[in-house]
């Protein structure tokens, strides 16, 4: 199977750095010939070892009022320009930390392969921040997209639900241990995540970074971009503070200490 990866990048919100520390991180962790591709509307800035094609139309007015991600529906068109048959997607802010060759060797060419949400442990349900899948294979599900995008929206909430469960032919998921879940399965649990700094799971080839927390925020040692760095005593002192933005529960929870590994990996 040849080694094929792909990402996507819309807007302002990552910038090239994101996407040319990505293919560093591909580059140290897998043996032989790979391509890279990138859909985006913007190259500028970007290494030159990644092929970047033009960012399919997204066809409609994007779901409001969801949280999902729906501008991924363009990863299922039939044609993407470049790759064919099976790619690895991978999010632009992934932070990669082990050998990359099993996500190639696992299952066969027509699977459609995710990582396993922990968010929902009773509900078989798939993470699209590292997922397998043949390019074209998905098309039935951006035709159904596209004849109701809010409806759709409405009914999965995520478009990893509408994946998981209308892919053609079912999914598979990642053997466990492969995929961590940055903030579930590396920053410990209140309280023990005012002492003790976040770790790497053993096994763990790819960590994902759903939601706010990103890369630059757990080296920083934030729980997202626009809260300060600060010390254990400081967030636990803002707890009653008129600073403190959510529940008493969600505050306590929402402190993760630096993480260098992530700082060591997620480099150029």
């Amino acid at each position: 199977m040849k080694q094929q990866f792909i990402t996507i990048k819309w807007g302002r919100k990552y910038g090239p750095e994101y996407l040319n520390r990505l293919y560093g991180m591909v580059g140290r962790n897998i043996a032989g010939p790979f391509e890279f591709f990138c859909l985006t509307d913007d190259s500028a800035g970007i290494r030159p070892e990644v092929t970047c094609l033009p960012l399919p139309d997204l066809a409609c007015e994007p779901p409001k009022n969801t949280k999902g991600i729906w501008g991924k529906s363009r990863l299922w068109a039939p044609d993407l320009g470049g790759p064919t048959g099976p790619v690895l997607f991978v999010d632009l802010d992934v932070v990669i930390t082990g050998r990359l060759e099993p996500f190639f060797e696992t299952g066969g060419p027509e699977d459609v392969i995710l990582a396993r949400n922990p968010n929902t442990p009773l509900e078989k349900l798939g993470q699209t921040s590292l997922f397998r899948y043949p390019v074209g294979k998905l098309a039935p599900l951006r035709e159904r997209f596209l004849a109701d995008p809010q409806g759709v929206a409405d009914e999965y909430r995520f478009e990893q639900r509408f994946v998981t469960r209308n892919a053609p032919g079912g999914v598979q998921f990642w053997p466990k241990g492969w995929v961590a879940h940055f903030r579930m399965h590396c920053v410990p649990s209140f309280p023990m995540n005012y002492i003790m700094a976040p770790r790497l799971p053993n096994g763990t080839r790819v960590a994902i970074f759903p939601g706010p927390l990103n890369p630059p925020d757990a080296i920083a040692g934030r729980w997202t971009e626009d809260r300060p760095v600060e010390s254990p005593w400081q967030h636990l002192k803002a707890t009653f503070s008129a600073r403190r933005t959510e529940s008493i529960s969600r505050h306590l929870r929402h402190y993760n200490l630096p993480a260098p590994w992530v700082a060591k990996a997620w480099v150029e």
